[in-house]
């Protein structure tokens, strides 16, 4: 009985510490001063963007070969967790995504698209349990 209850405390402990390691992960490490620096710096640039009801903006960044989105929350909203994410998907490929409780920003995420339309978008929300989301249909296909 008692190596039962050794496991179980060991078990239960170890579920608690990665849960907690999934919420901490939830942030950026640094935060990026701007979209183009959360995508790797200053090799891209805006190509489009969609704001999300004065919640956030979608950005869609491009740097020759690789398409990047970052979803970046109002100010008004910065600062506070709140479920915000980005997606990206090159026609043909795999959708990525990268929804989570964030303070500032969504994203990365990014596929090599060259020469092939992407579908992007993102989603954000006030924290309050209002939110909104977009998605874009095949665009940028050159």
């Amino acid at each position: 009985m008692r190596r039962f209850k050794q496991t179980a405390v060991f078990t239960v402990a170890t579920a608690a510490a990665l849960v907690g390691s999934v919420v901490m992960g939830s942030s950026p490490a640094m935060a990026a001063s701007s979209p183009a620096a959360a995508c790797g710096g200053g090799s891209y640039h805006v190509i489009d963007s969609h704001a999300i009801g004065g919640l956030a903006t979608i950005y869609l960044l491009y740097n020759g070969s690789t398409n990047c989105v970052v979803t970046w929350k109002s100010s008004k909203y910065q600062g506070v967790y709140s479920t915000t994410g980005a997606s990206i998907q090159k026609q043909g490929g795999t959708r990525i995504d990268d929804t989570g409780s964030y303070k500032i920003y969504a994203g990365p995420v990014k596929v090599n698209a060259a020469g092939t339309c992407v579908s992007w978008g993102g989603v954000a929300s006030n924290g309050a349990g209002s939110g909104d989301s977009w998605q874009s249909g095949w665009t940028h296909c050159g």
